[in-house]
């Protein structure tokens, strides 16, 4: 069995169902990390999840800029483990994310004073890690 991820009728991923369950408790999980709403709504009766895709795309941008902006390497783990998935789905919907683009400020908030701060590394990272994870999404 699956579940659909769709903007309106424009289906973005078919994961199986628990894969499916587990991104969106993954999303609502993101949102107050982020301090906005996740945009991921279930339609149970279907079985599916309806992406309000500018709200989703502001979340993924959020948390983005969260991850680029910080070198505490547990907190960007737990951020990575989410977030390439996140932005295939974001560009599926015909969006882009702006944080991946814009100059990155260390962040005052989550420092480690163990780990090197490299966001340009960090950027390329999640980027390839999106891409990698594209191919294993069927939409």
């Amino acid at each position: 069995m699956s579940q659909y991820f769709r903007v309106g009728d424009l289906v973005l991923w078919n994961p199986s169902n628990t894969v499916a369950q587990l991104f969106f408790r993954m999303t609502e999980a993101m949102a107050p990390v982020a301090g906005c709403p996740s945009g991921v709504d279930p339609d149970v009766d279907r079985d599916e999840y309806q992406i309000d895709r500018a709200t989703f795309a502001a979340l993924v941008d959020v948390l983005t800029a969260r991850y680029l902006s910080t070198n505490h390497p547990i907190l960007k783990s737990m951020i990575e483990g989410y977030l390439p998935t996140a932005l295939v789905l974001v560009r599926r919907s015909g969006l882009d994310v702006p944080a991946l683009d814009r100059p990155v400020t260390r962040a005052n908030r989550d420092i480690s004073l163990w780990d090197a701060f490299d966001p340009d590394a960090d950027r390329q990272r999640l980027l390839s890690l999106a891409v990698s994870r594209a191919a294993a999404m069927p939409d």
